[in-house]
């Protein structure tokens, strides 16, 4: 089986092309791939989230730098796609998670002995986004979010406001294994609502780009760090939840002012697979880097040095009851 290692990659964004193409590769040959990793002992092995997936490759980088011997290898599957189909089954050390591990997913990784911890590492501005010509709607209200993006809702621009076009909506998201269609089906629509299904959805975040770029009717949702990546070719649109309209930034979503919006980021650590010096190097050195302006130059709003000396002292109880 092949495998693709941080170690040798180019910098800048050559590397996260490089890693955004490998992370195909390696979503389809994780999964034959059960046990294999544990037992040559020098692998970390990552699925999950896109949205964080950018945080993890940055700091696999820079750990990579320090430590040529480790292997990583991640995979852009989703958040509940990397826990259902590879974490919680017992196939990856780490899940990334753009929302907290469900209750379901809880008892799935009891089944297979995996123990998941937490680890807050970053804060995102989950950020709406339309193209550039688009003109009549630099701001909506979390009304006319919900409206847009909810089944059996609006069609078309003018259904919104009837000055806008009368066009038809194009829209673009999350495919519904991902921890960003979670929590924006709970942010905006609610328990009473249901996401509507006429959707492109993916967890390829540059295809959303992509798609809102070529049509001046299209919408797209994704985390914060993917606009910020692209901020001259689509636009980033400002929410209004009562107060006034508030934009996405690293900023706003700081002060708690980006609402409802802001969200916690994670990663999950298999307990068990602690006992692997290379995991535990690589979780103490991600938790460490998370407290820093690598997080924020990929995108996102970086946890405090509390928040990095709790996660610290939760790292190091739980390697302590596995190596005893």
């Amino acid at each position: 089986m092949s495998r693709d290692t941080t170690a040798s990659l180019p910098t800048g964004s050559g590397r996260r092309d490089f890693l955004a193409a490998a992370s195909v590769v390696l979503s389809g040959g994780l999964a034959g791939c059960s046990g294999v990793f544990a037992a040559e002992g020098n692998q970390v092995n990552i699925a999950g989230s896109s949205t964080v997936f950018p945080v993890t490759e940055a700091i696999a980088s820079a750990f990579s730098e320090e430590n040529p011997t480790v292997n990583i290898s991640m995979s852009k599957t989703g958040t509940g796609g990397g826990f259902g189909n590879f974490f919680c089954a017992g196939r990856t050390d780490i899940n990334n998670a753009s929302r907290e591990i469900a209750d379901a997913e809880v008892e799935q990784c009891g089944d297979s002995n995996v123990t998941p911890i937490e680890f807050t590492v970053a804060t995102d501005a989950l950020t709406v986004v339309m193209n550039p010509d688009a003109d009549w709607a630099d701001c909506l209200t979390v009304e006319q979010l919900r409206e847009i993006w909810r089944a059996d809702g609006a069609e078309r621009w003018s259904d919104i406001d009837e000055e806008w076009p009368d066009e038809e909506f194009e829209l673009y998201g999350a495919a519904t294994t991902s921890g960003t269609f979670d929590y924006f089906n709970e942010a905006v629509l609610g328990e009473e609502l249901n996401h509507r299904s006429d959707y492109y959805g993916t967890e390829r975040d540059r295809t959303i780009v992509q798609g809102v770029r070529g049509s001046e009717v299209a919408m797209g949702y994704f985390g914060f760090a993917y606009y910020s990546e692209n901020p001259d070719s689509i636009k980033a649109v400002s929410i209004d939840n009562g107060d006034g309209c508030v934009e996405p930034s690293i900023e706003t979503a700081m002060s708690g002012e980006y609402t409802p919006l802001s969200r916690p980021l994670f990663i999950y650590v298999a307990k068990e697979s602690l006992t692997e010096p290379a995991v535990r190097d690589f979780v103490r050195f991600y938790i460490e880097q998370a407290a820093t302006d690598v997080v924020s130059e990929v995108g996102y709003v970086p946890i405090t040095e509390d928040q990095r000396d709790e996660n610290l002292e939760k790292l190091e109880t739980a390697i302590e009851e596995v190596t005893e």
